[in-house]
């Protein structure tokens, strides 16, 4: 077929219509000739039919405001076309078309946005201004749209001019609020709210588009919905005594015709990664109504409902924990009988007008037995009574639901049984190729190929039961009894047999270029096609293979023999084969049959997580991955030019490198060492994490030539400031800091000479030019938000315009300001996460950077890895970096140089992560040589710093403190012997013996026996002068009784001038004494009291004593000076 020479007489009546009547006749004519038709669409886009699309929809206002305002209950739904205007059928016809090119694919969104079609078809959706089937054909073609905006190859989701972005503004969002807020029962009704969640699913893809809907009220509209299907089913607490289910509530049930999956789905979106909107979620108001009690700020005016609900109150737990009764009529979905759990089935869900008045009691003790913990809302029973009532996609869309609220801390831990008997089970049978879906009542009036039931349950089953297994042993032992690795391995495996062929016929020109190129300009905007996209049937396989790698990385992280089972179902060659990238920078797919042409990037990233999970066992790495040939597609993807593969690349190389890895040297070898030291001068905050990560692995017990090379590499400026960054200050509000202006547009402060000499400022880094893809706000943004000026997540809210105004839609002033306020309070929220992730991934970067170093300063050869890291980062310097990570922050937000006691703010102390890592450099420091060792000594501000964490809360530092005693008071040689003694004096005097004294009844093992282990040390070096010769006849050197006198001294506040003498005097003093007391310890009737350290005796006995005893009177009024008695003791008197 050619294109015509002439236009068609149905362009010349579109361009200038003789009537009204015959411009609707000449658009029924071209409806009916592009529906089905591939190639007539591309004709009519070529011959700039969309252009006079978005014309009729532009000029064509009717009087909807007022005609269609009262919709809700209202009688004027009608859709025959006798209750439509001549205008309303025009317009009608002419979203219909649009509707018919958006479901083209995604090479006619192009002309659509181009042609400007958007704006006007957003307009339409306001229930209360357009005719009912006006808005639901604008949401037919919105939903199209939206579906083949996720068949593209590059999405343009960043485009200001995008529907998507035009969507999420405050104009249109409100309009979805007013859609679903309806309440008729009718089907027209029924049929735009489902498509109105489905075009919220489809199209909120960031997490800005999450907060906005949150903010603009459609959760709680949600919110109210699924309350509807809850009175619905009529399930209650107060049918337990037969009252009415719901006295008073003012939610009308749901009907027959309305639609369960949609809204949980819709649900589930927005509250995804996010506890304030999943609080937000459980705090509506319908929710109150529904479940009156729940929440202590319910009202309670009404006396029948509070006295009721006060009756049933000792139920409320039990109802919270149980499942109502179902019948065990057979059904199509429903999984056999099993002993683990109840026979599914399909109850009455009581979608009619009425209320069941069931409870969830029916099958319940009346005790409450089932559950003692008060934090879990009945709304998870009813979900849980959804999972098992509901057909295939319903009970899909409960259960993830479930998964998340779970997953958020939601379900107490006595609903576990339940997720391990119910929903994993039900999960994995979704799995089966047999598993049977009734046809019975579609799920969603969503007609949409890409979301058949078929398609939706193999492309998210595996990611919900990922979701829900992961870091969960009970849950995981459950799937894989389930038989889920088998089923997901058969499921990578389809993922990879040959798609069928599909007709892609284009019009026929002499010139191709006329039509599909893009380059050349046409006279008519909006007449070039895009380009083309996924297929369906490839974007199904994508989906599901990215979902299944997801799963199979979620079982592969607990056990061994999970791993191995997974390596028996043959699945490494097809996740090495997952790891290959298509041949574009984007996603790329054949489309018109065959398989995919390499990977796009979220099977990337998923391959490379369930890598990451197969390479945690040595079995593993040295037989199946080696073989399948890991090495190979992974150092492509390091050099992948989206910067989240990199990331997930780089964080299966961590596991590669590790001192067992069969594949170390070979990558070492293969040049790892110079691409993960590119990767730490990232601007991406997880890239710069695992790459040091990394590199920490890589120089463990590698030679010091190797290590030596990292440090060059890396620069010794950059790992110098790294490591001295001030992470703590990160979670500040901007406008308080001097120091770390993120977003303000003001340095950072970072500046420092490269390994090169040439200075960098490694905060204001300027994006790699590598990372053209389009990244999510949500992730890539918020990441860099520590190491960018410009913050991409706040930005593009601000920069988006506020709304879409369309004509004969003028915004007050008093909308403007609710907007305004709208955006900065998300602009606001979204700024205080950033900085709190900002703040994690600092400390996590600065934390791997210590372990770097402290693994550069271990194994053979470190006393000469010390010396070179003194001569790199500077010997002072260094000692005062590790000093300042130990030093608690005064979180002044005026004036940082104030102390905390002329502003009575607290300390804040420094992170336990960065604590450790500096206490373990110190330790290695102090393991190193006797030259060290004396070095570290004379650094008495880190000693002191040091000296309060040997009573830290975390157990590891605590420990590391006894390694920092052990190697400190460690003889090599026997002319160590001398300094070794003096550093054990200065400990003792700083107070190292009584702390760790203290830690002799550490609850830690661990920590106990490396206390013993220093104590003994320090007890030998400090009894030690006797065995050295200082002693001669019954006294002591001069040389002993200088350095006691040094150390009195030194003890004594205010100073005084003391002579050797005194010391003697006091010395022989004491010694009297201590016999004394050595003997009357054990005599019978006295005792010891050591908190008043004193001799304790009854009178009698004390009497009787001192009566042969008179040089013992001391024992009534002196307190025993245990530092002297320690003296006495290690001089063996």
């Amino acid at each position: 077929m050619t294109r015509p020479s002439t236009p068609p007489p149905i362009l010349s009546e579109l361009r200038n219509p003789s009537s009204p009547a015959n411009q609707v006749a000449a658009l029924r004519a071209l409806k009916n000739d592009i529906i089905g038709h591939e190639e007539k669409k591309q004709m009519w886009v070529g011959l700039g039919a969309v252009a006079l699309i978005a014309r009729i929809l532009n000029t064509q206002k009717g009087n909807g405001k007022r005609k269609y305002k009262e919709v809700n209950g209202g009688e004027n739904l009608g859709g025959r076309r006798t209750n439509r205007t001549e205008e309303e059928e025009t317009r009608l016809q002419a979203v219909i078309i649009v509707g018919s090119l958006a479901q083209g694919g995604p090479a006619y969104l192009h002309p659509l946005t181009a042609g400007a079609i958007f704006p006007p078809l957003l307009g339409i959706i306001n229930p209360t201004e357009s005719h009912p089937q006006l808005v639901l054909a604008a949401l037919r073609a919105l939903n199209g749209a939206a579906d083949s905006s996720l068949l593209e190859q590059t999405h343009a989701d960043s485009d200001d001019n995008s529907f998507i972005n035009l969507l999420y503004s405050d104009h249109h969002l409100s309009s979805l609020v007013s859609i679903l807020g309806q309440t008729s029962p009718a089907l027209i009704v029924q049929q735009q709210i489902s498509l109105a969640a489905s075009l919220i699913i489809k199209t909120c893809r960031e997490e800005s588009h999450r907060t906005l809907l949150a903010q603009a009220g459609i959760l709680e509209a949600l919110s109210t919905k699924l309350a509807s299907f809850i009175v619905a089913t009529g399930y209650s607490l107060y049918a337990l005594h037969g009252l009415d289910p719901f006295p008073g509530c003012s939610i009308p049930p749901a009907t027959n015709k309305s639609r369960l999956a949609p809204i949980l789905q819709a649900i589930g979106t927005i509250i995804s990664k996010s506890k304030q909107r999943t609080k937000q979620f459980f705090s509506s108001p319908a929710f109150v109504e529904v479940f009156p009690g729940v929440e202590a700020s319910r009202d309670t005016s009404t006396p029948s409902r509070s006295t009721a609900y006060n009756g049933l109150h000792g139920h409320q737990h039990a109802a919270n924990g149980g499942l109502p009764s179902q019948s065990s009529s057979p059904h199509g979905d429903a999984p056999t009988h099993t002993l683990s759990f109840p026979p599914l089935g399909v109850a009455a869900t009581g979608r009619g007008n009425g209320r069941s008045g069931r409870s969830f009691m029916d099958s319940m003790p009346a005790d409450n037995s089932y559950g003692t913990e008060s934090n879990e809302s009945p709304l998870i029973a009813w979900l849980f009574h959804v999972v098992r009532a509901e057909t295939a996609v319903t009970r899909l869309m409960a259960s993830w639901l479930l998964t998340i609220l779970y997953r958020m801390g939601l379900v107490n831990h006595r609903s576990e049984a339940k997720l391990a008997l119910l929903l994993v089970p039900l999960l994995v049978r979704m799995l089966d190729k047999d598993y049977q879906i009734s046809q019975d009542t579609p799920s969603s009036y969503d007609v949409s190929v890409l979301h058949s039931v078929e398609s939706l349950i193999l492309q998210q089953a595996p990611a919900v039961l990922s979701m829900l297994v992961e870091d969960n042993f009970k849950l995981q032992q459950a799937a894989v009894d389930a038989g889920a690795i088998r089923k997901l391995s058969q499921l990578l495996k389809q993922s990879y047999d040959p798609l069928p062929a599909t007709s892609n016929s284009s019009l026929w020109s002499p010139s191709p270029s006329q039509i599909n190129d893009n380059s050349s300009h046409g006279v008519i905007s909006g007449s070039k096609l895009g380009e083309a996209g996924f297929s369906p049937q490839a974007y199904h396989v994508v989906r599901m293979r990215e979902s299944v790698l997801i799963a199979l990385a979620a079982m592969a992280t607990a056990k061994d023999d999970y791993r191995k089972s997974i390596i028996d179902n043959g699945v490494v060659p097809f996740v090495i084969e997952s790891l290959k990238p298509s041949s574009k920078s984007s996603t790329d797919a054949v489309v018109n049959g065959g398989s995919t042409n390499g990977n796009p990037i979220p099977v990337l990233l998923a391959a490379c997580g369930a890598a990451r999970a197969l390479s945690r066992s040595v079995n593993t790495l040295r037989k199946s991955l080696i073989d399948a040939g890991l090495a190979a597609p992974l150092f492509v993807l390091l050099r992948h030019p989206d910067i989240e593969v990199q990331v997930a690349a780089t964080a299966v190389v961590c596991n590669l490198l590790l001192e067992f890895s069969p594949m170390r040297e070979a990558m070492i070898e293969a040049g790892v060492l110079k691409i993960l030291c590119e990767h730490a001068h990232s601007t991406n905050a997880r890239l710069r994490l695992n790459a040091v990560w990394g590199l920490k692995h890589l120089v463990h017990t590698a030679p010091n030539n190797l290590k030596m090379n990292c440090v060059e590499e890396l620069g010794a400026g950059w790992l110098k400031q790294i490591i001295s960054n001030d992470a703590e200050d990160a979670g500040y509000p901007t406008g308080y800091r001097n120091d770390r202006e993120v977003g303000s547009g003001v340095a950072m402060g970072m500046g420092t000479p490269n390994a090169a000499g040439e200075q960098v400022d490694l905060l204001n880094a300027v994006e790699e030019e590598s990372t053209g893809s389009a990244m999510g706000a949500d992730e890539d943004d918020e990441d860099e938000v520590n190491m960018i000026d410009s913050i991409g997540a706040l930005s593009k809210p601000e920069n988006r315009p506020s709304s879409q105004h369309l004509p004969g839609h003028p915004e007050s002033k008093a909308t403007a300001g609710i907007d305004h306020r709208r955006r900065l309070t998300s602009a606001i929220d979204l700024e205080i996460q950033e900085r709190l992730q900002a703040r994690k991934d600092d400390i996590s970067v600065q934390e791997q950077a210590l372990n770097l170093i402290q693994n550069l300063i271990c194994g053979p050869g470190a006393s000469e890895m010390v010396d070179y890291i003194f001569q790199e980062l500077g010997q002072d310097k260094f000692f005062d970096i590790l000093a300042t990570r130990l030093v608690p922050k005064v979180p002044d937000l005026f004036r940082r140089d104030r102390r905390s006691s002329e502003n009575n703010l607290r300390h804040i102390p420094p992170p336990p992560e960065i604590v450790k890592a500096v206490c373990y450099i110190v330790v290695h420091i102090a393991a190193s040589s006797p030259k060290h060792r004396q070095l570290l000594m004379a650094q008495s501000e880190l000693i002191l710093l040091l000296v309060p964490l040997f009573s830290h809360a975390n157990k590891e530092i605590r420990a590391a403190c006894a390694w920092l005693v052990i190697n400190l008071t460690w003889i090599d040689d026997q002319m160590d012997r001398a300094p070794c003694k003096v550093r054990a004096y200065e400990l003792r005097r700083m107070g190292v013996v009584d702390k760790l004294e203290e830690m002799e009844s550490d609850p830690e093992l661990d920590v106990r026996e490396r206390t013993k282990t220093a104590l003994h040390q320090m007890s030998e070096l400090l009894r030690g002068q006797l065995e050295a010769g200082k002693r001669a006849d019954n006294d002591f050197k001069p040389e002993v009784w200088d350095a006691v006198l040094t150390a009195i001294q030194n003890d004594i506040e205010p100073p005084l001038v003391i002579q050797v003498r005194q010391c003697k005097n006091k010395y022989q003093w004491y010694r009297g004494m201590y016999k004394e007391w050595l003997q009357l310890k054990d005599q019978s009737g006295f005792g010891w009291d050591p908190e008043t350290n004193r001799v304790t005796a009854p009178d009698q006995v004390r009497k009787s004593y001192l009566q042969y005893h008179p040089s013992a009177k001391w024992l009534k009024t002196i307190l025993c000076d245990l530092e002297m008695k320690y003296l006495v003791s290690a001089l063996k008197i």
